[in-house]
């Protein structure tokens, strides 16, 4: 046998943990893991001496909204800042425009993405109508989960949120309850909508340039109410339920006082977990996400929550935006685009929290690969280095640098990455391989356009 690829002299994180071992790469999978200098013989030797080999990272919260809004970033350019990011493969939420809640959207988006994706793809798809005949057309189709928001559609974007948006509890219950049988994630942006309107009324007199008021108008018992409802409905419904983009101390406890009532997981992402309601009024509007930032001990708690097991997912939530649309909402939080670039930082974000002796190298990839894998059916296939898992590895010097900044992202939102401009971090991607080709290399995306393959949930079988 002879080998496509050879990664050898630096070290593998394995499903155990960190072994000094040579990883062979045949045919697009994993053919093998030896000691030094018992692989057979390789087309291609990589040195990763001082390096080490990760399973190529799983995000499985990303926005694009392609073909809609070029202006915003394109599959092309924000699958190319992924690859730059360590990611291989990659989920893209339902918000498009028409929204993804039908069997034909999912299977234009589908074309779309796989005419024009660096890295691999999966799609979510939005219940749409609840048919049964719907829904039964999209995992047909291949969709990787479900989305629903508990909130209603943002003014002027009905048809961006069009089968996606339900603010009723009836039909959050018929949503679950449908999405159930087929074995699927459903994943809920969970924030009460009479909460907000009644939050949303009352910050009306504050001042919109404050970033506080954008805290005040989404405030931490909006998004509590939410979840505890759904993990109650839950209990009925006993879907495959998963909260998004968990940002308080509050629905932690939530989370705490419902373990084991039903098969429920939560996600946190970055911005929550490494910046606060400081560190957005520094940014100003360019740090508005939904839903918000807030307080350190906020922050603390959703450490704790990761520590403790209640959290074991943290995603990117990945949203660009283009830089004349941030301005023109300079000084006005609440008419601001909510959303921030994030995925060429989650993968140094967490090797500096490694580095910084928060969590071990294996507990940081499993947060942002491995569970993903497996809450969604792709391990060992994605998130592992074993014989017969997908040829999808990054590597990275953990003892490099990363410094964010607008010149070295590749992110068509580049220029409204303000959150984290600047950020020093110990850790540093140096190479990415896609089944085997590599596509990115010291700074430089080198995949090809169209090369990203659409993930369903067979992929594993």
């Amino acid at each position: 046998m002879v080998l496509d690829t050879l990664i050898t002299g630096g070290d593998v994180l394995l499903p155990h943990g960190l072994h000094r071992v040579d990883l062979g790469l045949a045919d697009g999978k994993v053919a093998g893991v030896y000691a030094a200098g018992t692989a057979p013989t390789a087309t291609e030797t990589i040195d990763a001496a001082g390096k080490t080999a990760l399973p190529g990272i799983v995000d499985i919260h990303f926005h694009v909204r392609a073909p809609a809004y070029p202006e915003r970033g394109t599959v092309l350019s924000e699958t190319r800042a992924a690859a730059a990011g360590g990611v291989t493969t990659l989920f893209e939420m339902p918000i498009s425009k028409p929204c993804c809640s039908t069997p034909g959207e999912l299977a234009r988006r589908r074309d779309h993405f796989s005419e024009n994706a660096v890295i691999n793809f999966a799609l979510y798809a939005a219940p749409g109508d609840l048919t049964k005949a719907s829904r039964d057309k999209m995992m047909e189709i291949g969709c990787i989960a479900w989305k629903i928001f508990t909130t209603p559609s943002p003014a002027g974007r009905a048809d961006e949120f069009e089968g996606l948006a339900f603010p009723d509890e009836a039909d959050q219950l018929r949503a679950l309850q449908l999405l159930a049988d087929t074995g699927l994630p459903v994943v809920v942006h969970a924030e009460s909508a009479a909460l907000l309107a009644h939050y949303e009324d009352a910050a009306k007199a504050l001042d919109p340039a404050d970033a506080a008021t954008h805290g005040k108008s989404r405030p931490a018992i909006c998004e509590a109410v939410a979840v505890a409802k759904l993990l109650a409905m839950n209990m009925t419904a006993q879907a495959k339920l998963h909260i998004a983009h968990v940002t308080s101390a509050q629905t932690v406890q939530v989370l705490r006082d419902f373990a084991g009532t039903s098969d429920f997981t939560a996600e946190t992402c970055p911005h929550y977990l490494f910046t606060t309601e400081k560190d957005v009024a520094k940014a100003g509007i360019y740090a508005k996400v939904n839903p918000p930032i807030r307080h350190q001990a906020d922050q603390d708690a959703l450490w704790q929550a990761i520590e403790d097991g209640v959290i074991n997912y943290v995603t990117t939530d990945h949203a660009p935006f283009a830089k004349a649309e941030k301005q023109a909402a300079e000084g006005n939080f609440p008419a601001a685009p909510p959303g921030v670039p994030g995925i060429e930082f989650i993968l140094p974000a967490m090797l500096d929290a490694v580095a910084n002796g928060r969590l071990s190298l294996k507990r940081a990839h499993d947060l942002i690969c491995a569970n993903g894998a497996r809450r969604y059916g792709l391990y060992p296939f994605k998130g592992a280095l074993l014989p017969g898992s997908a040829a999808d590895v990054t590597i990275v010097d953990l003892a490099g640098e990363t410094v964010i900044s607008a010149e070295t992202l590749h992110t068509h939102a580049r220029e409204v990455a303000h959150l984290f401009e600047g950020r020093r971090l110990r850790g540093r991607v140096t190479q990415t391989i896609l089944r085997g080709n590599t596509v990115f290399l010291n700074g430089d995306v080198v995949g090809v356009q169209g090369a990203g393959e659409f993930v369903t949930p067979a992929a594993a079988k």
